[in-house]
């Protein structure tokens, strides 16, 4: 192995152009600094002034002692005038008591069979784990739906629902019987 001997005056040598290095930088870091002092003088910057804030003026709430957008009394309301109207679906649904079935969403009653008694057709429902037996003319979910056939397989029933203008219209639709899984 082979040791490296430096000689004292090689080191000497290298600090003193090192040093001479440094020293040559720091003059051109002095020109630098007066350069920065005489544009900060020269330079002026146009700064638009901010305008002044408007005025804020509060406003009482004029609403307050309204009825809501949303409230199932608007609704209400808006129903009866409805069924106020002489040509109106809804005229004759509105004023007739309601029946059980009204009570619950299409989407939750099953078919789950049909019977024949005395010649006529009845379909069998279950709803929150209770079976009804229905028949042609009764009313069930909650869009005054009203059954209008009753098939081995399916419940044909018409709903009085609100179109995207507004208007009152009849749909027809169909609940299919529900063959549960052995």
């Amino acid at each position: 192995m082979m040791r490296r001997v430096r000689h004292p005056a090689v080191a000497s040598a290298a600090c003193l152009v090192a040093l001479l290095a440094l020293a040559g930088c720091s003059a051109d870091q002095d020109e630098l600094v007066q350069w920065m002092e005489q544009q900060k003088r020269e330079v002026k910057p146009s700064v638009e002034p901010l305008s002044a804030p408007k005025k804020f003026i509060p406003q009482p709430y004029a609403a307050l002692g309204t009825v809501e957008p949303f409230s199932t009394q608007k609704l209400t309301v808006a129903l009866k005038q409805e069924a106020r109207s002489p040509n109106s679906l809804l005229a004759a649904e509105i004023n007739r008591r309601k029946e059980p079935l009204e009570a619950y969403p299409m989407d939750s009653m099953a078919m789950v069979g049909s019977v024949q008694r005395e010649g006529r057709p009845y379909a069998l429902l279950r709803v929150d784990s209770l079976l009804y037996q229905v028949k042609v003319g009764d009313y069930l979910g909650q869009n005054y739906g009203r059954i209008t056939k009753i098939g081995e397989t399916e419940i044909t029933y018409r709903e009085i629902i609100q179109d995207a203008a507004g208007e009152w219209i009849e749909r027809s639709s169909a609940l299919q019987l529900q063959e549960r899984a052995r």
